[in-house]
């Protein structure tokens, strides 16, 4: 005997970008794609009405391609006042490594950034030291230029069934 099927067995989905709001859009996109090596694919500055009514005072946006995702970065209006940094916008978005050197080479160029002076960060905390939890997996956080919460992530194979 078949089994019933689930409502929405057959959805499938996938994460398309992850739209990231900043006060100064070309601190952002240049951070964006120095940080994560990607490129500027294009920018917008006209946009529908559902775009405008979702996001209020938009007034330009680009996606940067980088590292396998999409980041939306748009800007608003000077009226439209931003949260502030030490309001949450979401917990954190974790990406991943696929080395233990890899994730240390992510540390390292949040820091070698950092340093160079080209950018300014809401919250200019230096990155989490790297931690290795007991089955192996390695992660550190740390804050893009907007003062948005990054984790990054080693999982060994042996760990990836957790």
């Amino acid at each position: 005997m078949d089994e019933p099927k689930q409502p929405g067995s057959s959805l499938r989905t996938g994460l398309h970008h992850l739209a990231v709001e900043t006060a100064d859009h070309d601190n952002c996109v240049a951070w964006y794609t120095e940080f994560f090596g990607g490129t500027a694919a294009w920018t917008l500055d006209s946009f529908s009405d559902l775009t405008r009514s979702r996001l209020p005072g938009i007034v330009r946006l680009t996606e940067v391609v980088a590292a396998g995702t999409r980041f939306h970065l748009f800007s608003r209006a000077a009226s439209y006042a931003l949260p502030r940094p030490d309001m949450l916008q979401f917990q954190h978005v974790c990406m991943t490594a696929t080395t233990a050197a890899e994730l240390q080479e992510w540390r390292d160029r949040w820091q070698r950034l950092f340093a160079s002076g080209k950018f300014s960060f809401a919250r200019p905390d230096p990155p989490t030291e790297i931690v290795v939890d007991d089955d192996g997996v390695s992660s550190f956080y740390t804050y893009d230029v907007n003062g948005l919460e990054y984790e990054f992530t080693h999982i060994p194979a042996e760990a990836e069934g957790r």
